[in-house]
């Protein structure tokens, strides 16, 4: 059948049973339960041209298989959120491995019994290791901090090589800061992995889908019962209704079509976007990538090359590493972190985490707060990190409560 899309301006109010806002995991996850075991009517709002969020990929000129909105590799360790997933498509097996570029030498990230071989030489690190080992013992991950507690001058110049060359200016370009400004709580978890175990995550269920994320939302959102609007703003589509003119009042309603919408709305787009940035804009660093495509058919040694002492970039991604696929070209995007300032050009991608941007945020929650049937889901409608992998459980979890509720008011 396919994805079923539609205008807004051709839809009824009584059309739908509920609605969901955004259509990456959270909301497409949210919308195919709520259709298949919830049996309602689903319309999706998405602003974007396109499904799927910022896991879209496409081909791109060169007929390279591209993530359009960075690189995504699915990782996780809760078996029902993989077996979900894999019911809309083929994976192939995939355990993604990062280099740092170390003053053009290759040093496996997170930091480990290899790294530490190439950055003091085998003779040196073969000591370091028993050290790390007989203190720790094998096979841990240990944290700068950890290191530095200990009254060993070798152990602290660990910490400290790893602080200086794998960590500090990466994290300075990644969230515009100082060396002052890098939160030591944040330092203090920089892992030193007793291992040589080089890939970059270590959760039991790792992959890609075969024929890439797209298809995946194409199959997801292919359910009786779902409607999709594309090219369609969430401020467009609801009017807000709220409890008296003063700036805090919080909603009483939220209207469709004129009319006040009693069923579930599950948003995941940014919550100060949908109050017109009433009490100023929420801060998030955004992206810029530039794709390069090369005549060969593989320039990287691995899938993602951090530059942490050189460049104005933070990394290098070269797709067919995640895809597999086969071709005489590949395509690399550098990507470069940027202060978020234009919504209409920029794409907020990382909440900047601090008590005082978590009080800005739960302002405008506190404006969502009396409306039982509105939900916030995702990275952008909490103000919240998270994988790939969290949403999806959590987009699961939230479903579970909504079909469950629908059930006992038949």
């Amino acid at each position: 059948m396919g994805v079923r899309y539609c205008d807004f301006k051709d839809l009824d109010h009584g059309d739908f049973d509920a609605v969901v806002v955004g259509s990456g995991f959270a909301g497409a996850v949210v919308a195919r339960e709520l259709a298949e075991r919830g049996r309602a009517r689903v319309l999706v709002i998405e602003k974007r041209s396109h499904i799927g969020g910022n896991m879209y990929d496409e081909l791109d000129e060169a007929g390279i298989l591209v993530h359009r909105y960075g690189p995504h590799i699915f990782h996780t360790n809760d078996r029902r959120t993989f077996d979900y997933v894999r019911r809309f498509t083929d994976w192939r097996d995939y355990e993604h491995k990062v280099l740092a570029d170390w003053y053009g030498t290759y040093l496996p990230v997170p930091f480990n019994k290899n790294s530490m071989e190439i950055a003091f030489g085998e003779e040196r690190a073969a000591r370091l290791v028993r050290k790390l080992v007989d203190v720790f013992g094998d096979e841990r991950k240990v944290t700068i901090t950890e290191l530095r507690e200990q009254d060993d001058p070798e152990l602290s110049e660990i910490a400290d090589f790893v602080y200086e060359n794998v960590f500090l200016y990466y994290t300075q370009k990644q969230w515009g800061l100082t060396p002052e400004e890098v939160d030591p709580s944040v330092t203090a978890r920089v892992p030193v992995l007793v291992s040589r175990d080089d890939r970059y995550f270590q959760d039991a269920y790792q992959g890609m889908p075969a024929e890439g994320y797209t298809p995946l939302f194409e199959r997801m959102l292919d359910c009786d019962g779902i409607l999709v609007c594309l090219d369609t703003e969430a401020e467009s589509v609801f009017d807000l209704e709220f409890a008296s003119e003063a700036e805090d009042a919080p909603l009483s309603a939220i209207l469709i079509k004129g009319a006040p919408f009693q069923g579930p709305i599950v948003y995941t787009g940014p919550l100060d976007e949908l109050f017109l940035s009433r009490f100023g804009r929420l801060p998030y660093r955004s992206l810029d990538f530039v794709y390069e495509t090369h005549d060969a058919e593989q320039v990287l040694p691995c899938g993602t090359v951090n530059f942490t002492v050189t460049e104005d970039y933070t990394r290098i991604t070269e797709f067919k590493h995640l895809t597999g696929q086969t071709h005489p070209k590949t395509t690399i995007m550098k990507e470069y972190s940027r202060s978020y300032e234009d919504p209409t050009a920029q794409i907020p991608y990382y909440a900047i985490l601090s008590d005082e941007n978590r009080a800005h945020y739960e302002r405008y929650r506190a404006l969502t707060a009396p409306l039982a049937n509105f939900h916030p889901l995702g990275r952008l409608a909490e103000y919240r990190y998270y994988n790939m992998d969290v949403i999806v459980g959590r987009a699961l979890a939230l479903a579970d409560e909504l079909v469950i509720g629908s059930e006992g008011q038949r």
